[in-house]
């Protein structure tokens, strides 16, 4: 019996240490920040895009309704996933004038995760969907 007990408890060890290393990388791809159920739009130009891992970061200048801008940082894809649709570091340049959709941060700040812009000619840019590659 006992050499049951000594066979079963080093895998038993490997298995719980397996379990706390895999929840760091988990917790990583959280959408808990974000209100997934709602939509925003937001209007302005992209002062910033950082196309850095493990994502891109979009950085926008909003007017709010008192005339003032405000920076806005939205969340993207990492920039392996979006070069495979066809985004490049330079998708979004300085300058550029977009209509933005995002999941607003929970907390109201101004935030939130990519959901799809609109340049003014009409070009939608999205960042789902099947890659352009093989």
């Amino acid at each position: 019996m006992k050499t049951k007990t000594r066979a079963v408890a080093p895998a038993i060890i490997v298995l719980i240490l397996l379990g706390i290393g895999s929840a760091p990388a988990s917790a990583h791809h959280s959408y808990s920040a974000f209100e997934m159920q709602d939509q925003k739009t937001i209007t302005g130009t992209v002062k910033r895009f950082d196309w850095t891992n493990p994502h891109t970061w979009l950085w926008i200048d909003v007017p709010n309704e008192k005339g003032l801008v405000e920076t806005w940082g939205i969340e993207g894809m990492s920039p392996n996933y979006l070069g495979r649709r066809g985004w490049t570091k330079n998708t979004l340049k300085f300058g550029d004038k977009l209509t933005v959709s995002i999941h607003p941060l929970k907390d109201g700040s101004n935030g939130g995760s990519f959901v799809s812009a609109e340049r003014p000619n009409g070009e939608k840019l999205i960042q789902t969907g099947q890659p352009t590659e093989p």
